[in-house]
């Protein structure tokens, strides 16, 4: 099959949907499908470059907000789309943006079946503007979202069963598929912190630093735990909220809250695997979570995670029981879970290579073949122009 994905920023480093893109790909060229990438420039390095290269649209006032979550917007130039429509077997819409709009209008004239991935929620994108609380407006953008782009596939991936039950109560027309993004499959290269009674314990956060990823609640929770002079906080992201949360996680610091100070850095997937593999416990605050692969990424590496529990974050489920859940914004409840694994050790290192086993679900092999099984169903509709 020849299937075409339409992303607006392929090769951005940092952001999850752009490396969810880039290693699906990857993994269906491994399986013996032709894909071709439409997508805006690389701006990172001269090569690679998407197959279908289109220039950048500069977003009027939120610009520099977009940019500072890594990301970038595409311009929809209807002559390159339609050079890449007329390619496809099938074309994959990753986000619900103006240039997967076009796209799909496009592929609708011509006959050429879309699918699509669900990958954010509207809120994941007005946090950043305090307005995710908002339901009126969450409400109409979602819905413009599945009238504009999502129905005019044929299928969409749901990546967790929150997602996929979202989208049936919203009314969506196309197929739902409950399909995982996957992770690559690897063997955990944990190691065992000593037992040494003095040593800090290292917690660790990975994501961006956003509004929806809530990383406040962490150091919230450091002035209720009764293990706070111990730990070491890192956080592993960038983001738009980096200052904020430094000038607050320093702030715990010179209070004398925490003993050490928190440590911010970026870090490469293999950089976050070798973290993940020597920290005591992995904590995730996000409030809004389509997936999380970072949660699972880490849980390969036989840490056990405190995972927040909300309306609109779907990580809790990979949770494998109830000292590994707190309800989202609830710095009391995450200390108490912090308080509970550091206090048990010896059941942290079992249930840590329980985690690890869990997240062979997860493979992406698995993914790649469903993806597979739904493209060749949508290709079967198509009709001819």
């Amino acid at each position: 099959m020849k299937i075409l994905f339409v992303v607006n920023n392929y090769y951005a480093s940092g952001n999850g949907l752009s490396a969810s893109a880039r290693r699906t790909v990857k993994y269906l060229a491994g399986e013996g499908q032709e894909v071709r990438v439409l997508s805006g420039r690389n701006h990172e390095a001269p090569e690679p470059q998407p197959d279908y290269v289109l220039s950048d649209f500069h977003v009027p006032v939120f610009d520099g907000l977009v940019q500072s979550n890594g990301y970038k917007f595409a311009h929809a130039d209807i002559a390159k789309i339609k050079e890449a429509v007329l390619w496809a077997d099938v074309v994959h819409l990753e986000e619900p943006f103006i240039i997967q709009l076009v796209t799909a209008r496009i592929a609708h004239f011509y006959g050429v079946p879309c699918t699509a991935t669900y990958h954010l929620h509207p809120e994941n994108l007005f946090c950043s503007i305090n307005l995710g609380d908002w339901k009126f407006l969450n409400y109409n953008m979602l819905r413009a979202w599945r009238d504009l782009v999502f129905n005019y596939c044929t299928d969409v991936q749901c990546p967790t069963e929150n997602v996929l039950e979202r989208l049936q109560k919203f009314g969506f027309k196309s197929r739902l598929h409950l399909i995982s993004n996957g992770i690559i499959p690897e063997e955990p290269i944990r190691v065992e912190a000593n037992d040494d009674p003095d040593r800090p314990f290292l917690i660790v956060c990975i994501g961006r630093l956003a509004v929806e990823k809530d990383q406040p609640t962490l150091l919230e929770a450091m002035k209720y735990s009764k293990y706070a002079d111990r730990i070491q906080l890192y956080f592993a992201g960038r983001g738009p909220e980096a200052d904020s949360i430094e000038q607050q996680a320093h702030k715990l610091y010179e209070d004398g809250v925490v003993r050490y100070d928190p440590i911010f850095r970026f870090h490469t997937r293999d950089e976050l695997r070798e973290l993940a593999a020597k920290a005591d416990l992995y904590i995730h605050c996000a409030t809004v979570e389509v997936e999380g692969l970072s949660a699972l990424e880490a849980l390969q590496q036989a840490v056990v995670p405190i995972i927040a529990e909300g309306k609109l974050t779907a990580t809790s489920q990979f949770a494998l029981d109830e000292h590994s859940l707190f309800p989202t914004r609830n710095a009391e409840a995450l200390a108490s879970c912090i308080d509970y694994w550091l206090d048990h050790p010896e059941e942290r290192r079992e249930m840590g290579w329980r985690y690890a086993e869990s997240t062979e679900e997860y493979d992406i092999h698995k993914s790649i073949q469903a993806l597979i099984d739904m493209f060749r169903s949508a290709a079967a509709t198509r009709k001819k122009k």
